[in-house]
């Protein structure tokens, strides 16, 4: 697996290092620590500004070469806790230009599997119109995100949010394609929404509600028992959970208890528009969910 990691020499960045030593043995056989340069407010403006230009685009440079350094340092320290991690080969990247874009492209033209940066989130109302670095990503990216909220020295339980749909069956594939250490658990779970409004189901019998929901109960059943069974088959410890309310408000009340080291949800490609007006499941978890999450969208396979 190709990994590209994006990192800025802050607190958060050194999460999402952290967080690739946490991945699975065998997943990783590249990662590319990338630190781009947003300098596309120095403007030389004219000869005598020439030289000012140069001297903050070199001392910016060298900073930037300084923050790899420290980066390729921490990344051999979290690769090295594993004996018989097999060996993985780092670069380091310095690039110019806008931060999401720029790891996009990059990611893009090493045909890259995974994008991880570490983020302190951002949920209120000036993130959600303007968008932050990692809302970006994810919703333009290639290749699958994992976005590192708190540190994440061990990745032990993780919790995959699944329905009915292409993007939630490459989500458990990909998650099972050597990413997870052998001694993470996994809970396989989907949420079903009630068929009727609060208002209907007032005058509703305890027996019709049951008749209503009940085949959407089942549905969600066997999904989950289906996705829980190809985990068993690659040696995972795994349950399946269905519960019937929110999908967003079910996990982020786990997350917050504790539960969830890891969130994990598949993704299909939203128009700004549609991010703008209804929003998504991914989205609103990417916002809201306390822990992190790796959004699968574009996957291979």
């Amino acid at each position: 697996m190709k990994v590209i990691c994006a990192v800025d020499g802050s607190e958060f960045s050194q999460w999402a290092i952290e967080a690739i030593g946490a991945l699975g043995r065998s997943a990783l056989s590249s990662v590319t620590l990338l630190h781009v340069l947003d300098t596309r407010h120095l403007k030389p403006a004219g000869a005598p500004h020439v030289a000012t230009y140069r001297g903050v685009k070199a001392a910016m440079d060298k900073s930037g070469d300084t923050v790899l350094r420290r980066a390729s340092g921490y990344l051999e320290t979290a690769l090295s806790q594993s004996a018989k991690r097999p060996r993985t080969d780092v670069r380091t990247l310095l690039l110019h230009g806008s931060p999401a874009s720029t790891i996009v492209q990059r990611a893009t033209q090493d045909g890259s599997d995974l994008i991880v940066l570490g983020t302190r989130g951002m949920s209120d109302i000036k993130g959600f119109l303007l968008g932050s670095v990692a809302r970006k990503i994810a919703s333009l990216a290639p290749c699958p995100v994992l976005i590192v909220k708190h540190p994440m020295h061990q990745l032990r339980r993780v919790l995959l949010a699944v329905d009915d749909s292409k993007h939630s069956r490459k989500a458990a594939k990909f998650l099972r394609a050597g990413l997870l250490p052998e001694t993470a658990e996994v809970t396989v779970f989907s949420s079903v929404a009630s068929p009727f409004t609060d208002l209907a189901a007032e005058h509703l019998s305890a027996s019709q509600r049951d008749t209503l929901v009940r085949p959407q109960i089942e549905q969600a059943e066997r999904l989950v028992a289906g996705i829980r069974q190809d985990f068993l088959k690659e040696g995972y410890a795994v349950v399946s959970e269905v519960q019937q309310n929110h999908v967003v408000d079910h996990i982020i009340k786990r997350a917050d208890a504790g539960l969830t080291d890891l969130l994990v949800v598949g993704a299909r490609g939203l128009s700004n528009r549609e991010r703008l007006e209804l929003g998504s499941v991914s989205d609103s978890l990417l916002r809201h969910a306390p822990c992190s999450i790796l959004v699968v969208r574009g996957a291979r396979g």
